[in-house]
């Protein structure tokens, strides 16, 4: 049976912790929902009500233009970030909250960035505020095991470098599909 919290107890945040996957959830007032497998240790719970995750490079850039894209009142930075296990202890977690983006121009970014390990590809950090938490039973997961860590982003992203990486964001992450625009380039303070 599903159990909602308004913030993460110590419980969850262990839970969080020793996860290897996670998803994260987001979507325009129009055009398509977005729905991203995350890998990598780049997920922190910073307190109780709040998470960050360092967002790596990808073929994309649709969290980031969904963040910015929600301009409505009341509809701004909605995002769901799921935990699930795939091991014999079965439990779901979903956080609901507002997230936002800071790159790393944004005059937060080094407060932030202190949190993470140094990882080839970065390029931006998730930070959501939580609204509520919720569980559920997860007993129709199945089990996998944790083998290792796909080692081809970073690798692809220490190939590229620093420069290609930046040509790579100019060519294919200023966009979401839906041509909103991710703002990868802008020059914030906040």
């Amino acid at each position: 049976m599903a159990k909602f919290y308004s913030s993460l107890n110590e419980d969850l945040q262990i839970f969080i912790s020793e996860q290897k996957l996670f998803f994260t959830a987001t979507a325009p007032k129009l055009g398509r929902i977005n729905l991203s497998p995350k890998g990598i240790d780049t997920f922190c719970c910073i307190d109780n009500k709040t998470v960050a995750y360092l967002d790596l490079t990808g073929s994309g850039n649709e969290t980031a233009a969904h963040l910015h894209s929600q301009a409505d009142p009341g509809n701004e930075g909605r995002m769901t970030i799921m935990f699930c296990s795939f091991t014999e202890k079965p439990l779901i977690l979903r956080l609901y909250g507002r997230g936002r983006v800071i790159n790393p121009r944004h005059q937060e970014w080094d407060n932030y960035y202190k949190l993470f390990e140094p990882t080839p590809g970065e390029r931006q950090i998730i930070v959501m505020d939580i609204e509520s938490a919720q569980t559920s039973c997860g007993h129709g997961v199945p089990l996998y095991e944790f083998k290792a860590e796909r080692p081809t982003l970073v690798e692809w992203a220490k190939k590229k470098g620093k420069e290609g990486i930046a040509a790579y964001w100019r060519e294919k992450n200023q966009t979401s599909i839906d041509g909103i625009p991710t703002n990868i380039f802008e020059d914030a303070n906040g």
